[in-house]
C-alpha cells in the first residue's frame, strides 16, 4: 500500500479521536461523578452566561431601529413604584425589572439582558429540575434542548410576566418533585412559596398548579405522598404567602381578575376554534427545531418514543421512573388542558401564553427509558446549537438591514416613539421647569414614552379600568400632564373624545417624528399632543 493511499486515513484517524476527546470531556464535565459535585453546575451555568450573552448581543442587532416592546416599557413603569399588584398582574415582574434599572441603565440594550437574564437563570432551574429525573447527562442535554426551543432565544427579546414564568414554573415543578420524594414539612413549605412566587408572576400559573394537583392524585405512589404532611403544608404556606396580595385584590375589587374577564371572554365559536387550533399549532411549531435537532443528535429510531416502547429495554438506571411519570403527567395535562378549556369555556387564548408551559418536553422525551444519551449526542447537539447561535450573531446585522428596506414602513414597529418621548420632556421642562410628571396615552404609546422619558412619567391610559395604580386621573389634573393621540390610529376618535372631556383647555400642538437607522428612514408619524399644566 502505497503513502499516499495511508496518509488521508491516518488523517480522519486523528481528527476522529479529537471530535471523541471533546465529547468525552462535555460528557465528563456534564456527568461530573470525580470531578467534584459543583463541576456539573458550574458548567451549567457558563453555558446559561455565555447563552445569555450571546442573544443580547444578536437581540440587540436584530432589534436595530425599533424601540422596546410596550410590555418591556409596562414592566420598567411598575417597577417605579413597588406595589402589591399593578390591575392586569400581580407584582413579580414589575418588582424585577424595578430593581433591575436601579442596576443597569433604561436602554434598549439593558432590556434584552434582562430577559435573557431571566431565560438564564431559568435553564439553570430547568436543570435542577431535570436531576430530580435524570443523570447528569442527560440532564445537560435538556438544558441544551431548552436553549434551542425559540422562546429561549430570539422570541425571548421580550420581559414581561410570560417570560418570567420561564423561571417559577420550573422552580415549582421542582419544588414539587422534591416534596413528592422527600414528603416532608420543610418540603412542603419549598413547595408552597414556590407557588407562592409563581402565582405573583401570572394567574395563569394556576393551569400548572391543577396539573400538579393532578399528577399527585393519579401517580401510582400518591398514598404515601397524601398521607405525608408535604402537601397539605405547602397549601398552607401557599395561602399565607399570597395573603398580601389577596387582601390588596380584595381592596382593589379584584381589577386584574375583571380585566381578565373583560379582556378575554369571546363568543364567536369560529374564533374560538381558530384560536385554540393557532393555539396548538404555535407551541408545535415552537418545539419543532429542539426536538428534530435533538432526535438527531440521539439518532432516535422513531418506534422508542410509542407508548408500548417505553420500557422495551427493560429499566434504565440514568431515569427515576417514579419522578418521570410525573413529568409526563403534568406536561400531558398542561398542553391538552388549556385548549380544551378555551373550547369548553369559550376563552381567547394567546398562542404565547402556551410557551411557558411546554419547558418539561424536552425533559419528557429524554426521560424515555429506550432512550441512550451517548457521549457523541451531547457533544452533537452542543455544537449545533453553538453554530446556530454564532451563524445568527454574524448574520444579524445582514438580517436587520434587510428587514429594515423591506418592512421599516409597514405597522407599528419602527415609528419613533423614543424621539417623541425626548421632544416632549423638553417641551414640559421648558414651559414648566419641572421634571415631567405623567403621560396619558394608551398603552403602545405612553409606555414607551415612559421608558424613553429621561423624566419616566407614570403612564395614565385613558379610559382604561384596570388602573396599575401608579397614578390617578386626580393626581394627574393636579400635576398636569402630557395628553398623546396617535394620527391613524384605531383609536384615535377614542382618544380625542377622550382629550376633549378631560385636557379641556390644553396647549394643543401637533408633532411628527420620524427615525433614520442604517441610512434608512422610517415612518413619519404624526401625534397630537395636548399639554395640560399643572393646577394652580
Amino acid at each position: 500500500m502505497s503513502t499516499a493511499s495511508i496518509l488521508p486515513a491516518a488523517s480522519r484517524s486523528r481528527r476522529i479521536p479529537s471530535i471523541r476527546r471533546m465529547a468525552a470531556w462535555l460528557a465528563s464535565r456534564a456527568t461530573d461523578p470525580k470531578n467534584g459535585p459543583t463541576t456539573g453546575l458550574s458548567l451549567v451555568t457558563g453555558f446559561a452566561v455565555v447563552h445569555a450573552v450571546l442573544w443580547t448581543l444578536i437581540l440587540v442587532n436584530l432589534k436595530t431601529g425599533q424601540d422596546v416592546h410596550m410590555d418591556v416599557a409596562e414592566a420598567f413603569a411598575w417597577g417605579q413604584k413597588f406595589l402589591l399588584g399593578y390591575g392586569k398582574h400581580p407584582p413579580l415582574s414589575g418588582w424585577i425589572a424595578g430593581v433591575w434599572f436601579t442596576v443597569f441603565p433604561v436602554t434598549d440594550w439593558a432590556s434584552y439582558a434582562l430577559a435573557m437574564t431571566t431565560l438564564g437563570c431559568g435553564l439553570i432551574v430547568c436543570w435542577l429540575l431535570a436531576l430530580r429525573v435524570v443523570d447528569r447527562r442527560r440532564a445537560f442535554f435538556v438544558v441544551v434542548m431548552l436553549a434551542l426551543y425559540p422562546i429561549f432565544n430570539f422570541k425571548g427579546f421580550k420581559y414581561n410576566p410570560d417570560l418570567l414564568q420561564l423561571v417559577t414554573l420550573p422552580l415549582m415543578v421542582l419544588a414539587y418533585l422534591d416534596a413528592f420524594e422527600k414528603r416532608s414539612v420543610r418540603s412542603g413549605i419549598w413547595l408552597g412559596l414556590a407557588g407562592a412566587l409563581a402565582l405573583m408572576t401570572k394567574y395563569w400559573v394556576l393551569t400548572m398548579i391543577g396539573a400538579i394537583g393532578l399528577a399527585a392524585l393519579i401517580h401510582p405512589a400518591r398514598l404515601p405522598f397524601l398521607r405525608s404532611p408535604a402537601p397539605w403544608v405547602a397549601i398552607a404556606t401557599l395561602v399565607i404567602a399570597m395573603l398580601p396580595h389577596l387582601i390588596w385584590l380584595k381592596q382593589v375589587n379584584f381589577i386584574p381578575l375583571t380585566y381578565a374577564g373583560d379582556s378575554y371572554s369571546i363568543t364567536d365559536r369560529t374564533m374560538i376554534d381558530d384560536l385554540a387550533l393557532g393555539y396548538v399549532g404555535h407551541n408545535l411549531a415552537m418545539l419543532a427545531l429542539p426536538v428534530v435537532l435533538g432526535a438527531i443528535a440521539l439518532a432516535w429510531r422513531p418506534w422508542r418514543l410509542l407508548p408500548f416502547s417505553f420500557w422495551s429495554r427493560g429499566a434504565n438506571s440514568g431515569v427515576n421512573a417514579s419522578q418521570a411519570l410525573n413529568v409526563w403527567i403534568i406536561q400531558a395535562v398542561v398542553a391538552i388542558g388549556p385548549p380544551l378549556g378555551a373550547l369548553i369555556f369559550k376563552i381567547y387564548i394567546k398562542t404565547d401564553w402556551g410557551i411557558s408551559l411546554f419547558f418539561l418536553v424536552p425533559l419528557a422525551l429524554i426521560a424515555v427509558p429506550a432512550v441512550r444519551v451517548r457521549q457523541i449526542a451531547l457533544f452533537s447537539l452542543a455544537a449545533s446549537w453553538l453554530v446556530i447561535t454564532l451563524v445568527v450573531l454574524v448574520a444579524s446585522p445582514k438580517i436587520v438591514a434587510y428587514e429594515l428596506g423591506e418592512k421599516r414602513t409597514a405597522g407599528a414597529t419602527y415609528r419613533a416613539r423614543s424621539e417623541l418621548a425626548r421632544e416632549l420632556t423638553e417641551v414640559w421642562r421648558t414651559r414648566f421647569r419641572s421634571h415631567w410628571p405623567v403621560v396619558a396615552a394608551y398603552m403602545d404609546t405612553g409606555q414607551p414614552v415612559t421608558f424613553y422619558s429621561p423624566d419616566h412619567p407614570a403612564a395614565l391610559i385613558p379610559d382604561e379600568p384596570w388602573s396599575a395604580g401608579l397614578t390617578s386621573l386626580e393626581a394627574a389634573k393636579k400635576s398636569g400632564f402630557i395628553g398623546i393621540c396617535e394620527t391613524g390610529d384605531w383609536k384615535l376618535e377614542k382618544c380625542e373624545a377622550w382629550m376633549k372631556v378631560h385636557a379641556a383647555g390644553s396647549e394643543h400642538m401637533v408633532i411628527t417624528t420620524r427615525r433614520f437607522f442604517l441610512g434608512f428612514p422610517g415612518p413619519a408619524t404624526a401625534w397630537n399632543i395636548y399639554v395640560v399644566p399643572p393646577a394652580k
